[in-house]
C-alpha cells in the first residue's frame, strides 16, 4: 500500500475542529449502537468506519492512507475486546471495514483537493449503506438457506444405518473452516432418526466464556428423509447467525452408490447483507459439509 503526500498541506481551524466533531459523534454512535443492541448492524460495520475515515482525511497530513490503516486496525481491536469477539470475527469483517475506510478517505481527499465546498455532502451519502439492521432501515434478506449435496459409495440401506447411529467427532478437513479457526462441535452426542430422537453438538470454550453447545430434535420422519427442528442453542456462533430448520434426505442412485442432501435453513446475524450474506453463505457450507463428515459416510 502507498500513500499520497500531500506537498502542502493546509492546517487550518475548521479542518480541525470538523474532525474532532466528526470524531465525538462517531464515538456517541458507537456508545449508543452497543447499548441499543445493534452491535451486529452495518452501523458499526459500514457507518462508523465511514466516520472514521473522514474524520482523518479531513484533518490536515501527509499520509491520509497510512493513518486510516493504522488506527482502522487498533479500532478493530480494541472493538474485538470490547464487543467480546474472537479473532474469527475480526478476520470476517476486517476486508469490509478496510474497503470503507479506505474508500471513504480515498473520496474524501479527492473532493478536498478539487476544492468543491460542497465535498462533505458526500458523508451522508456514504453512511445510508451502514444503516441496514440499525432500526432506521429494514434488514435485507436475513433469512437464508444453504444446501450441500454428496454421493458416497455405500448401498442406500448401509448409508441409512450409518445415519441412525448419529454423528461423530471428526478432524476438520474443510480449508475455510481451518484457515479461519471457526468453531467446530468437540463434543457430539446423540443418535436416531425416529420423532423425538435427540442430536447434540458442544463446542469447547473459549477466552471469552463457555462453548456451549447446539441441541437438535427429529420433527418429522419419513423413508429417505428426516426433518430436525432446532430447541436450543448456547453455541458461540449463536451471534453470528441462527438455526431454523435442517432436512437431511438421501436416495439411491445406483445399488452401490447414494446421495445424501442436507439442507439447512438459519437467519444470518451480522449486517450488510451485501457483505456478510455471501460470507455466511460459504462458512456455512463448510460447516454442512463438516457435519456430512461426522456422520463417517466414506
Amino acid at each position: 500500500m502507498t500513500d499520497d503526500v500531500e506537498p502542502t498541506p493546509r492546517r487550518t481551524r475548521a479542518h480541525w475542529t470538523l474532525a474532532g466533531l466528526i470524531t465525538v459523534f462517531g464515538a456517541i454512535v458507537f456508545v449508543l449502537v452497543v447499548r441499543e443492541g445493534r452491535a451486529d448492524s452495518a452501523v458499526l460495520f459500514v457507518a462508523l468506519p465511514v466516520l472514521l475515515a473522514a474524520a482523518l482525511a479531513l484533518a490536515p497530513q501527509r499520509t491520509a492512507h497510512g493513518r486510516v490503516f493504522a488506527i482502522t486496525t487498533v479500532a478493530l481491536l480494541v472493538a474485538s475486546v470490547a464487543l467480546h469477539e474472537g479473532a474469527i470475527c475480526v478476520l470476517l469483517a476486517a476486508p469490509l471495514v478496510y474497503g470503507v475506510a479506505h474508500g471513504t478517505t480515498a473520496l474524501v481527499r479527492a473532493l478536498r483537493e478539487a476544492n468543491r465546498p460542497y465535498a462533505l455532502v458526500a458523508v451522508p451519502l456514504l453512511l445510508l449503506p451502514g444503516l441496514e439492521g440499525s432500526g432506521i432501515a429494514p434488514r435485507v434478506a436475513p433469512e437464508q438457506t444453504v444446501e450441500v449435496t454428496r454421493v458416497v459409495g455405500l448401498p442406500v440401506d448401509q448409508v441409512a444405518e450409518r445415519l441412525t447411529a448419529g454423528p461423530r467427532p471428526t478432524d476438520v478437513r474443510s480449508v475455510p473452516l481451518r484457515v479461519l479457526g471457526v468453531p467446530t462441535p468437540g463434543q457430539v452426542s446423540g443418535d436416531g432418526l425416529d420423532v423425538g430422537d435427540r442430536w447434540m453438538f458442544g463446542y469447547h470454550g473459549s477466552a471469552h466464556g463457555p462453548g456451549g453447545h447446539l441441541l437438535a430434535t427429529v420433527e418429522n420422519a419419513a423413508p429417505g428423509r428426516v426433518d430436525f427442528g432446532f430447541v436450543e442453542d448456547t453455541s458461540i456462533t449463536a451471534r453470528w447467525f441462527t438455526w431454523r430448520h435442517a432436512e437431511l434426505s438421501w436416495r439411491a442412485v445406483d445399488p452401490g452408490q447414494t446421495e445424501i442432501r442436507i439442507r439447512v435453513d438459519y437467519t444470518r446475524g451480522l449486517d450488510p447483507s451485501w457483505y456478510f450474506g455471501p460470507v455466511q453463505q460459504v462458512l456455512l457450507g463448510a460447516g454442512v459439509g463438516h457435519l456430512l463428515d461426522m456422520l463417517a459416510l466414506e
